[in-house]
């Protein structure tokens, strides 16, 4: 083993030889992979080894397409078979909401070039004789599905590192990591010590100890996860012989169970209801080769319904059953990046999916240690998608939940309930005596909407319209005819202070900043001009600002801001994070009530738009923007926790003579449709840039540099290639969620990123981007937007629905 290293590579199971191979390939060769016993020794040697392109998330289903296409380039340059069988595959419905689950997925493969086909089920049965048809609705073809050979696969990855000049040391435990005052890292193992610049924690089953040694507990834990193998079957036989070709793979979302030929014979595997962790406080670290002892009366119902759902093997003889750990995060997406307050180290865990997810995993952390960015959005694969929230409890329920639901719907106004309540505010009791309609923000309870006295309060899941709706609506017109009050809590806050935190601010901003007692908004953009944040910032004093963002990037954030800090401690960031809570008001009777709980001056005159200050409302010490996300007259309050519930309460009765109502998350993104807002994660990513975003208002190319200035002026003088637009939808009893294909002349030509029901304009909205040269297009159904299979009419809404001019806000 070699004394130096550019990079140390922490397990061989897939991932790492993946993150190997894709680190030689980019142009550093000086890389060393080390692992505690064999390559494949985790969870890959004993995976099932199927592959897939379609994947919830459209950008991680980018990254599986790129994974399954890379498997010739690296069979080619390493001379080593990845044994694969692209046989396609099918998901099967047994009822139609999974086929509208399955319609809409398909509608999302086809903006990423994906060639699915939604079939029925006497047409799955032709592709799978082995299916009794009678149980199912419909399916999707997916024609880019099979399976590997994990080891070979594996070998292949290493194989072609070792040929661009990777090291690797097998049988070799990783005992600590000790971090150089020059960020860099002393990998002492059991042969000895290698001094690395960066450190990849690629450890698998062992990923959550190699990140204590660091001091950080990972959100991951591994499940027993089953699969069996039948003996061989003359149907088998007979379809082989009749077709020529190998049985397609079957995902059967009744059974929650998987299947495929395996030999002569079938594999099939379940993700049971009844899921079980394993070790789930320690990973021991001499387990290897071995096998769990299966647990039969577990899984027997999924078994059951596949007997059922597959009659042949009713009459079929088990040959073996397999039973072993695989590691998941909560929301069964990889945990892949930097560590925010760790310098140089990296993480890639939690992969599942490994041998459809690996390769991409390897590119885009790859590409983001050596060039700096990962090249992709992959957001929902960022281990900063997760705070310190996620304990070692939570991690655990969260990720059984997961795995109990691998193969079931999760509806947009679902709201799942393992390990909640986690976080609560103050108003907490208060909103559910009120009817609330909690959902789970970040970890944080949210009110969604609030039931009436007299309705349950409680969401009845589904792709429609549904029991929301009429009382989200009166929560709507509350606002627009009158005033309305919401808990804000759920925002990212943070404090910038010191000498140079204005200067650092405008480096980092696209916006200048403001003056003493005002409120900008601003993007913040990557070097390659790209959008990776969206703010509000309000200045207090000379070297002191307050800024909101989306709580959901807030460790995102905090580790972009930490890692552009000046080594001169002239500026200080703190996320403030639940040391403060908030409530808002908005509506045109949003100032007369505020009127009522200050003794402070808050007409237009002297509390205008954009103003922002320290004020007492009913005796309470506040700081309050005058700004509202309802695109309304309104008001954002912000206490310390103690204070919440006083000013709430004393809100409530200010306001009592003009009818205010509470309305809750979904009636407040209801009313920035109409004003055509806007949010991070839809709207705003890092694959659109600030023109493209429509934010040209809020870049401000005039001042001073600031990170990614060239790229945007190189995107303002070309135009870009997409441009953000809001549509009115001619929909039936079903709105936009998100991701649904933008349709003209016949061809997909877009996506959709948000959208739903406008309640006070009785219109259905969606926004999304298309290429440029169509923005302008406003004809009378120029456009379609598929929802759930059925492409409905929609044109292009230039400017809000709700006072375009914005002087309501103003007023």
């Amino acid at each position: 083993m070699k004394s130096h290293a550019k990079a140390v590579v922490i397990g061989g199971g897939v991932v790492g030889a993946s993150i190997l191979y894709h680190l030689t390939k980019l142009g550093w060769h000086d890389v060393t992979l080390i692992e505690r016993s064999e390559l494949t020794s985790g969870s890959t040697w004993h995976a099932a080894g199927g592959f897939h392109t379609l994947n919830g998330d459209p950008n991680v289903a980018k990254l599986q397409a790129y994974t399954v296409n890379l498997y010739k380039e690296i069979e080619a340059l390493s001379e080593q078979s990845c044994g694969l069988h692209l046989t396609g595959g099918l998901q099967l419905a047994d009822t139609p909401e999974r086929l509208e689950w399955l319609k809409m997925a398909h509608a999302r493969g086809r903006y990423l070039g994906m060639e699915t086909e939604i079939i029925s089920a006497k047409e799955a049965k032709d592709l799978l004789p082995l299916i009794d048809e009678k149980h199912f609705v419909g399916a999707l073809f997916d024609p880019i599905e099979g399976h590997l050979d994990p080891s070979g696969t594996t070998h292949a990855y290493a194989k072609a590192a070792r040929k661009n000049g990777a090291e690797i040391v097998l049988r070799n435990r990783v005992m600590e990591l000790v971090q150089r005052e020059d960020g860099s890292w002393d990998v002492v193992t059991e042969q000895g010590t290698i001094h690395a610049d960066h450190v990849v924690n690629a450890g698998g089953l062992w990923a959550r100890e190699v990140g204590r040694m660091v001091g950080i507990e990972l959100p991951v834990l591994a499940m027993e996860h089953h699969y069996l193998l039948t003996d061989d079957m003359p149907e088998i036989a007979e379809i082989n012989a009749s077709t020529g070709k190998e049985l397609i793979h079957a995902i059967d979302f009744g059974g929650e169970i998987y299947t495929r030929q395996e030999r002569g014979g079938m594999l099939l595997g379940t993700y049971e209801r009844a899921a079980t962790p394993w070790s789930p406080k320690e990973t021991p670290w001499d387990f290897g080769h071995e096998l769990l002892e299966p647990d039969l009366e577990r899984i027997a119902p999924s078994l059951e319904v596949g007997f059922e759902h597959f009659p042949a093997l009713k009459h079929t003889g088990i040959k073996q059953f397999i039973n072993g750990p695989f590691t998941f995060a909560p929301d069964g997406n990889p945990l892949v990046g930097p560590v925010r307050g760790l310098k140089n180290y990296w993480v890639a865990c939690a992969v599942m999916a490994g041998f459809s997810q690996g390769g991409g995993v390897g590119l885009a952390l790859a590409n983001w240690m050596v060039e700096g960015d990962p090249g992709f959005d992959i957001w929902g694969m960022d281990v900063a998608r997760y705070g310190n929230w996620a304990t070692l409890a939570y991690t655990n329920a969260k990720v059984r939940e997961n795995y109990s639901r691998r193969f079931r719907i999760r509806y947009p106004n679902e709201e799942l309930p393992a390990a909640r309540p986690h976080q609560t505010t103050p108003l907490y009791d208060c909103m559910l005596a009120q009817g609330a309609v909690m959902g789970d923000s970040w970890a944080l309870e949210t009110p969604l909407w609030f039931a009436p006295d007299g309705v349950e309060a409680k969401d009845i899941v589904s792709f429609r319209r549904s029991n929301d709706f009429e009382h989200v609506k009166a929560e709507c017109l509350a606002v627009r005819e009158s005033v309305g009050i919401t808990e804000i809590a759920n925002f990212a806050k943070y404090e910038i202070t010191g000498v140079g935190a204005e200067t650092w601010l405008n480096r980092l901003m696209t916006n200048r900043m403001p003056k003493p007692g005002r409120i900008i908004l601003t993007p913040m953009l990557n070097e390659r001009g790209k959008l990776i944040g969206d703010f509000t910032i309000a200045k207090v004093a000379d070297g002191r600002f307050y800024m909101w963002g989306s709580s959901q990037a807030e460790i995102y954030h905090m580790r972009w801001f930490e890692n552009h800090l000046p080594d001169d401690g002239s500026v200080r960031v703190r996320a403030i994070g639940l040391g403060w809570v908030g409530v808002s008001i908005a509506g045109p009777k949003a100032r007369e009530v505020l009127e009522k709980v200050v003794v402070t001056d808050v007409f237009n005159e002297a509390f205008r738009f954009m103003d922002a200050r320290a004020m007492d409302i009913a005796g309470a010490p506040c700081f309050v923007n005058r700004i509202s996300y309802t695109g309304d007259l309104g008001y954002e309050i912000w206490m310390t926790p103690e204070y919440e519930r006083r000013v709430y309460d004393a809100l409530k009765q200010a306001g009592a003579d003009f009818g205010i109502r509470d309305f809750g998350m979904r009636a407040l993104l209801s009313l920035r449709l109409e004003k055509n807002f806007g949010t991070w994660f839809r709207e705003f990513r890092p694959i659109y840039g600030p023109f493209e975003a429509g934010l040209d208002r809020f870049v401000r190319l005039d001042k001073e540099d600031f990170i990614g200035r060239d790229a945007a002026v190189a995107e303002k003088e070309t135009g870009g290639k997409l441009r953000r637009v809001s549509f009115i939808v001619d929909a039936g009893d079903a709105d936009v969620i998100g991701d649904e294909p933008i349709w003209h002349d016949n061809e997909v030509i877009g996506w959709v990123t948000s959208g739903g029901y406008a309640h006070f304009v009785d219109a259905s909205l969606a926004q999304g981007y298309i290429p440029k040269e169509l923005a302008d297009n406003l004809d009378e159904g120029a456009f379609e937007i598929e929802i759930i299979g059925e492409r409905r009419k929609a044109r292009i809404n230039p400017e809000p629905l709700f006072d375009p001019q914005a002087l309501r806000m103003r007023g």
